[in-house]
């Protein structure tokens, strides 16, 4: 039985304030205040009170150019996860409504082309004449591809929201909250909110210039970028939250587009209870499958259509891909854990890299994600690009910026990192396959250089003890409808000892519990991938409180992230 992870408590100043002001549930203050929210109107949703679209920097450069090219054919250049489908099928979907002659897209295809907007997909995009390239959630790092483009006489918009090097692309515009320069309230847009702002402005002008309706069409389109915000797990600040929580009223409305209705269903979903984690766990991965294992084609066009049949029909597909997905990442699981189990665990590296000839570079990201929940710090997986290349993907830590750290590593090291990029908590890059023990030493130098009091103790953040009285449907009901949970903004996570009354194992690996709390209430729990040695008497849970729905009838029931024997 593996030893148990500490648990932390969350503080809560200005819990009691908060209540009061609120007029609030003690408890759900607590929540809130524990998360950063001082004022009652932090919690206010309503679309209004986003952020300003004319704060976004260049944004109005950027219609300018639209409008400019509004005639011509644009192409519309995304990324291969959730956050460039998503982005992809709003920019269409908008541009099209606006009146736009020709709009289409170009998603590069990992495993032939790579990342972002490169040379040679500029080459592709130049043979059907666009009069613009258009780039969402990529494009920010793309030197040498907008250097082509601008050889070959075909402007460039760039948005993108990932963090920028010392060199910028030579774009005609560049939209991204994250510019040195910029002053935007919210660093946190994913690429799908940066590619919403533009659209809004867009139909903001297009609207005084005459075309009635124009300014209200972004916002038909919220459950795009809501899905692609909760899958990108960029963090829920009040801004995203409103996005967010705005996508998915719709959903739960019936207003959704059809893929995303399609792909909720697929997943056993139902869209009219539809919450953050249902994207982040349900729609996301199934639509990410098809980037990572063939092509994104296929989920931007589940996105696309408006024919529920023909959207039930890419959600079956990307459904069976994502199984393939599960198969392909459990053996790679397999391999990383045995690999890091065999590690001291008094030696072990700040940072981990790990890598074997035969994963799936479509996997990686996961690996390195599942590597670090096991391992608790940063966490780098590489499988074969080929012509002797690594592909790398990078997951991190609280208090760990791992994109510094490459930046670190680069300089430190000219030369050793081909290319990378990302964001505080994942990045992506590549490297020689002759230097990977190279740089999986100065990784691990260079992390506990930078981050000396880094803690890998892998402790779980609570929100205390759930009271009794609490531990029911109606409290599990509020907590669903108190969100939208996220990164940055986590959902409830309790900690108590129970008094286990029944225990048996389900499915392949999963751990059913009935328990009583100290209060008298009996509930059932549900330990996933935890199933073991049996435990007796009292243990400690670290847990989520959810409603779950059985043929028609609801039940509180316990998520539990850790069990431990007292």
């Amino acid at each position: 039985m593996k030893a148990a992870r500490p648990i932390v408590v969350r503080d809560h100043p200005g819990a009691a304030a908060l209540a009061s002001l609120m007029s609030l549930d003690p408890l759900l203050a607590r929540l809130y205040a524990m998360r950063g929210v001082r004022t009652p109107e932090e919690l206010d949703y309503g679309l209004g009170k986003l952020i300003p679209v004319g704060m976004l920097e260049n944004v109005d450069a950027a219609v300018e150019l639209l409008l400019e090219k509004r005639t011509e054919r644009i192409i519309v250049v995304g990324d291969f996860d959730v956050d460039g489908a998503t982005s992809t099928a709003l920019v269409l979907r908008c541009l099209r409504a606006f009146g736009f002659a020709d709009v289409d897209y170009l998603v590069p295809n990992r495993f032939r082309f790579g990342y972002g907007l490169s040379p040679e997909i500029v080459r592709v995009a130049k043979e059907s004449s666009p009069g613009l390239l258009l780039t969402v959630d990529n494009g920010i790092s793309s030197i040498d591809g907008v250097a082509c483009a601008n050889s070959l006489g075909i402007p460039v918009l760039v948005t993108d929201h990932h963090l920028p090097a010392e060199q910028l692309p030579d774009a005609r515009v560049i939209v991204n909250p994250n510019l040195a320069n910029s002053r935007f309230p919210s660093k946190n847009l994913a690429g799908v909110g940066v590619a919403f702002y533009l659209l809004a402005a867009l139909g903001k002008r297009l609207e005084v210039e005459g075309h009635a309706g124009a300014a209200r069409i972004p916002a038909r389109y919220l459950d795009l970028v809501a899905l692609g915000t909760v899958a990108d797990v960029v963090p829920l600040d009040r801004n995203n939250r409103i996005l967010v929580e705005q996508g998915l009223r719709r959903i739960r409305a019936g207003r959704a587009v059809v893929g995303i209705t399609a792909l909720l269903h697929q997943a056993g979903r139902d869209p009219g209870r539809t919450v953050s984690t249902d994207l982040g766990f349900a729609a996301g991965p199934r639509l990410n499958a098809a980037g990572r294992l063939e092509d994104m084609a296929l989920g931007i066009e589940c996105l696309l259509t408006d024919d529920p049949a023909t959207a039930a029909r890419h959600a079956t597909t990307l459904d069976t891909i994502n199984r393939d997905r599960r198969e392909i990442e459990a053996d790679m699981r397999d391999q990383a854990f045995a690999f890091v189990d065999r590690m001291d665990p008094d030696r072990m590296p700040a940072c981990i890299s790990v890598y074997d000839a035969s994963w799936h570079q479509g996997v990686v990201g996961l690996i390195a994600s599942r590597v670090k929940d096991r391992c608790h710090r940063p966490v780098i997986a590489f499988a074969r690009e080929g012509g002797g290349m690594l592909k790398g993907s990078a997951r991190s830590v609280s208090g760990v910026h791992v994109r510094d750290l490459l930046e670190s590593i680069a300089t430190e090291k000219r030369g050793l990192i081909g290319k990378f990029g990302g964001h505080a908590m994942a990045a992506g890059l590549t490297i020689a396959e002759a230097d990977f023990a190279e740089f999986r030493e100065l990784a691990a130098r260079r992390l506990g250089h930078m981050y000396p009091d880094a803690d890998f103790s892998g402790a779980i953040v609570s929100d205390g003890e759930l009271p009794g009285t609490a531990l029911g449907l109606e409290f599990a009901r509020h907590l669903r409808a108190a969100g939208p949970w996220g990164a940055g903004f986590p959902e409830p996570l309790w900690s108590g000892d129970f008094e286990l009354l029944e225990q048996r194992t389900v499915g392949e690996n999963h751990l059913k519990m009935r328990v009583r709390s100290a209060a008298g209430a009996a509930v059932d729990a549900i330990a996933f991938n935890q199933a073991g040695p049996a435990y007796r008497g009292t243990v400690r849970l670290a847990y989520r409180l959810d409603v779950n729905e059985y043929r028609g009838v609801e039940r509180p029931q316990l998520i539990v992230e850790q069990v431990s024997a007292l």
